[in-house]
């Protein structure tokens, strides 16, 4: 036998080897890519009872609408269309959260006909060909605005109820400011009064909690970021991964059990069936297009919401969790102290972070229903309140 035969001989099972474990990944790629593709016929499921049955009169709607002269997408879902209408206005920069509900739901359907509108941007209301850069907080207000009257004419009212989570509450606060006669009240949850503050707060927390719990790889990590010495580092603190896997880890992120931003959020997101693979695609690219093309952060840190709405014609309730630093829930009782209003209430959730709603969705829903609708039940709710 030849030396060069020998030699192929002796390679032989390693070429093997390679070639079953390119096939063996080639093959779970398939199996991924089949299974994103059954998670994503792009129809949000339809309103059922306990019996799995559509509810009669229900809603479940994925619609575009013409909105400041962009097609921008949302979700319109109740349980009965004749119930009050509620705008809730998601968090971000251009991070829709509907997809929550699938394993966290709030309740808010069996109460309200919810529009989940993905701002201009983001989501459903990414364009590629339309670009970015442009977009301002104070557009983003505007197509709030032009949203409300759209929702106002569909469903034949003169008023509807507004919702604004997180980045939602720096945009919702001021849509209800600016045209308070379209709306009942507003609701702010983890309500944003000034975030340049609260991301300090954070930061000097999660450096402490690592430092106590003697894990000196994050706490090298924080402090390599450098959030408080300059705008332009905490800026790129926010936008950084950093910020997000900490806060997570630490349970002050989204919610107080989800640990990992990856099994929190993406797995649970790529497993949303209202979307299309190419929708889904379209969310991420969308954010980090808001995030890295917009001013929108820029405009985030440099808004103090306690000088720039100081007061409103309607009734304003805050809800927050006790665990949260992505919103400092402090920073928001004290807004809500000094903000003037009709009637106001704040809501602490003692055993959330960032989401009250999906973490606490009983107590939430028996405040939204009893506080805010009017409709109280036997049991009372203690909190802060006044007329």
């Amino acid at each position: 036998m030849s030396g060069t035969n020998k030699k192929l001989l002796l390679a032989y099972p390693r070429i093997r080897n390679g070639v079953r474990i390119m096939l063996m990944t080639f093959t779970i790629l398939l199996i991924l890519v089949g299974l994103l593709f059954v998670y994503s016929p792009g129809k949000p499921a339809p309103v059922v009872d306990e019996h799995g049955k559509v509810v009669k009169n229900s809603i479940s709607e994925k619609l575009w609408v013409t909105i400041g002269n962009v097609r921008q997408g949302m979700f319109i879902r109740g349980s009965n269309k004749n119930n009050p209408v509620l705008l809730f206005l998601h968090g971000g920069p251009g991070m829709p959260t509907y997809f929550l509900n699938d394993g966290y739901p709030t309740g808010l359907e069996k109460h309200f006909t919810v529009c989940y509108w993905e701002q201009r941007g983001a989501g459903l209301s990414f364009n590629p060909d339309v670009p970015v850069k442009d977009i301002t907080v104070a557009l983003l207000i505007a197509d709030a605005i032009e949203v409300t009257r759209y929702l106002r004419q569909r469903f034949g009212v003169d008023k509807i109820y507004l919702m604004g989570h997180s980045w939602g509450s720096l945009i919702g606060i001021q849509v209800a400011y600016a045209a308070p006669e379209l709306f009942f009240s507003y609701m702010g949850v983890s309500q944003i009064s000034n975030q340049r503050e609260s991301e300090k707060i954070a930061y000097y927390k999660m450096i402490e909690e690592y430092t106590y719990a003697g894990n000196e790889h994050r706490v090298a990590e924080l402090k390599q970021c450098r959030a408080d010495e300059s705008d332009e580092a905490l800026f790129s603190y926010f936008r950084s991964q950093v910020r997000d896997k900490t806060m997570h880890e630490l349970g002050i992120g989204t919610m107080r059990s989800m640990r990992s931003v990856i099994t929190g959020i993406f797995h649970p997101f790529m497993r949303c069936k209202a979307y299309t693979m190419a929708e889904k695609i379209n969310v991420w690219r969308a954010k980090h297009s808001l995030l890295m093309e917009t001013k929108l952060v820029n405009e985030l840190f440099a808004t103090d919401l306690t000088k720039v709405v100081t007061t409103l014609e309607i009734p304003v309730y805050f809800l927050s969790g006790q665990y949260d630093y992505t919103v400092n829930h402090k920073l928001s009782k004290q807004y809500l102290d000094v903000l003037k209003a009709p009637r106001k209430g704040f809501y602490a959730f003692h055993n959330s972070a960032h989401c009250p709603m999906h973490e606490e969705p009983d107590r939430f829903i028996q405040i939204v229903v009893g506080e805010v609708l009017g409709q109280p039940s036997s049991s009372s709710i203690q909190e802060s309140h006044s007329r």
